[in-house]
């Protein structure tokens, strides 16, 4: 399978690079930055540091890509959807933070090509979820009422907050327990909690790769579910699941519900 990586110098790029330059699913065929990245032209195994692949790192271009993996920034994940529409390649989209207009436009294209679209490529997180959806479903008409708060920690250099997976995760129970109020925060004296709020925390702290913990709170008990990742491999290895679970698929939006057939 050949697999183009776009945001191929970013930390999930290299990853990326590293463990799909060893698995012999797949063939790199392009590692691609912005036209102004200072590493265009270094051999992107190099910079990923398994050594030589005879791919630079590039711009996106015309391709013989049969999947392209997308790591990147909102605006420039967008670029290469585009891009994909032209050349029509299945695309594995993993870059959070898209705005209303940008998640429009991701939409619209899944009209034509395939794409994956998660919040996380996690395995761990995606098993999370499904069971987020079951404890808020089976808490839902509690008498007592539960409360649910999102704490969320991500590295220092994470640039949104919260993150898109505790967004999801609150998506999530906001529809399985019909809550409409989202807090993000609280300081001086928001009062008594309200019944009708997720709440949502994000701490930003040295090189956490991801830690989410969704609490249900009630009288007498608490249910907390917890999944953090020790490294970056696993959104990356994750991704390259994706790639090879979408190449032969008709166009549509897919989530990694489908990929791992949850």
């Amino acid at each position: 399978m050949k697999l183009a990586i776009h945001g191929a110098a970013g930390r999930m790029g290299q990853r990326l690079t590293a463990l799909a330059s060893k698995d012999p699913s797949f063939t790199i065929v392009a590692a691609l930055e912005s036209a102004d990245h200072p590493l265009l032209g270094k051999d992107a195994g190099l910079l990923a540091g398994v050594g030589e692949i005879g791919v630079p790192i590039g711009v996106v271009g015309e391709s013989d890509a049969d999947v392209v993996i997308d790591f990147s920034v909102p605006d420039a994940a967008v670029a290469v959807i585009a891009h994909c529409l032209r050349f029509s390649h299945p695309v594995v989209v993993a870059t959070t933070g898209l705005d209303a207009e940008q998640q429009k436009f991701v939409r619209k294209a899944a009209r034509d090509i395939p794409i994956v679209w998660a919040p996380s490529m996690s395995t761990a997180v995606n098993v999370t979820m499904k069971l987020v959806d079951v404890a808020a479903k089976a808490l839902r008409d509690l008498p007592t009422g539960v409360d649910i708060e999102i704490i969320e920690r991500h590295h220092r250099f994470k640039e949104d907050a919260p993150s898109g997976t505790a967004i999801k995760f609150g998506q999530i129970v906001a529809e399985a327990m019909e809550i409409s109020q989202h807090t993000h925060g609280r300081s001086g004296r928001p009062g008594p909690r309200p019944r009708n709020e997720i709440g949502y925390h994000a701490v930003r702290a040295g090189d956490n790769p991801g830690e989410h913990v969704i609490l249900f709170g009630m009288l007498g008990e608490t249910i907390e579910l917890r999944v953090a990742a020790t490294n970056r491999d696993c959104y990356a290895q994750g991704a390259l699941l994706a790639a090879k679970w979408i190449v032969d698929k008709p166009a549509g939006l897919y989530g990694m519900n489908d990929v791992l057939g949850l």
